[in-house]
């Protein structure tokens, strides 16, 4: 029987869309009839035992101190991950090594690896250079942006084989000079079986949240997410007076929070359109569904930037699959997620008016909507299942004894 163990940043019980892609790729390898655990860096901030299960999910945690010297932080933590890695081999010897974005699980999967002629693959799911630029803590260019860059390639070169989320990344990097053979796509994907009959729609919280006029439900459009600044959400604040004026009871939902929460709030309390939009802040994740069942429309304006140009996100997938109307910036990462008019509609990216008027076009012809819905959910059913798309790990396990022995390594 095949053993897979996955180097991560953090893991369940941490909620993050980081953790729910890892609890769909191994519970879909549980499945193939594969054994798989988790090994966790200094980043899996969440107290627990050195060995915990989460979700009937077996996850090792490394511990130590890397101190908050920059750069020198960083080098440690690849240490500590290193050792305990080693500590979780010693005890459940691993036919792969499977690890995970950033670079810094990469780097101590590979030393470790190659240390015990272990075939090792490593999976980007970000390049997080660009994804600090993304939420704020970096900058393009910088020292840090180009060591963390090294780095990436550094461990891409040394990894026996690459996965990545998407083709925008993949393009990326064969154009550093990877070689296309090496890279496979594992796209993002939704655990379909978690996904029963949508919720109902609760008339007590709609009308709670004044999605209710004369007892007729408003048009809802929602987000719910992290609310980082290349979400793009204060271009949807800023569009919503240019919606009402063709959809006066239009109404925009807000769930969730992040490091641009304040300024949003600010922003929606400022606007002329402020009546029509309500907050709720961070739900408990059992409770998501309610905040589902009340949209009709769920937007996702991300900006234009090289991370939302190459990464594709998980949540319209989940939209789709829950059954909702999807309307998002055609960002290179939608791109590869929506086509236009047919599973969902895209209108250009840092444009507020652009976005009214596709959000007012859609809630002025509900004849399209079951046709769009139905569209989407058969999308998610046929690319985007993880009971379908675990195959490719499948395939990338495979070829790697071949791939080693061909670069002289030993084979486990």
């Amino acid at each position: 029987m095949t053993r897979i163990l996955h180097v991560l940043d953090h893991s369940l019980p941490l909620h993050s869309g980081y953790t729910f892609r890892t609890r769909a790729i191994l519970k879909a390898q549980e499945a193939m009839g594969w054994e798989v655990r988790g090994v966790t860096g200094l980043r899996h901030t969440a107290k627990g035992a050195d060995l915990e299960e989460a979700d009937g999910l077996l996850f090792h945690r490394s511990t130590g101190d890397a101190g908050t010297l920059p750069l020198w932080r960083e080098w440690r933590e690849i240490g500590v991950l290193e050792r305990g890695i080693e500590a979780a081999i010693s005890v459940w010897r691993p036919d792969v090594i499977h690890a995970h974005s950033p670079a810094l699980c990469g780097a101590a999967a590979v030393r470790v690896a190659k240390r015990h002629g272990i075939r090792c693959v490593y999976e980007i799911r970000a390049f997080w250079e660009d994804a600090a630029v993304g939420n704020g803590t970096g900058s393009g260019g910088s020292l840090k942006y180009r060591l963390t860059r090294a780095l990436e390639n550094r461990v891409v070169a040394s990894a026996d084989a690459v996965v990545t989320i998407c083709e925008g990344l993949r393009a990326d990097l064969v154009a550093r000079g990877t070689p296309a053979a090496k890279i496979t796509v594992a796209p993002n994907g939704v655990d379909l079986s978690l996904f029963g009959e949508p919720a109902a729609r609760d008339a007590h919280l709609a009308r709670e949240l004044g999605f209710e006029i004369d007892g007729r439900a408003c048009p809802v459009i929602g987000f719910i997410g992290s609310f980082y600044d290349y979400e793009g959400l204060d271009d949807l604040i800023a569009a919503m007076p240019l919606l009402l004026a063709r959809q006066p009871d239009a109404r925009l939902l807000m769930v969730g929070g992040g490091p641009r929460e304040a300024h949003l709030r600010a922003q929606a309390q400022a606007s002329p359109a402020a009546h029509a939009i309500r907050f709720i802040g961070r739900v408990p994740h059992h409770e998501v569904e309610r905040y589902y069942a009340l949209c009709d429309v769920m937007a996702y304006p991300r900006k234009q930037s090289r991370l939302t140009d190459l990464v594709t996100p998980l949540k319209p997938l989940e939209a789709m699959a829950q059954g909702k109307l999807v309307a998002a910036s055609a960002v290179g990462g939608h791109r590869e997620l929506v086509e236009h008019e047919r599973t969902g509609i895209l209108f250009p990216p840092d444009d507020p008016a652009a976005c009214a008027q596709a959000l007012a076009d859609l809630l002025a012809a509900p004849e399209s909507w079951e046709r769009l819905r139905r569209a989407g959910l058969d999308h998610v059913r046929s690319g985007h299942d993880w009971a379908c798309n675990v195959a490719r790990y499948r395939d990338v396990y495979q070829i790697l004894p071949l791939e080693r022995t061909r670069s002289g390594l030993a084979v486990a």
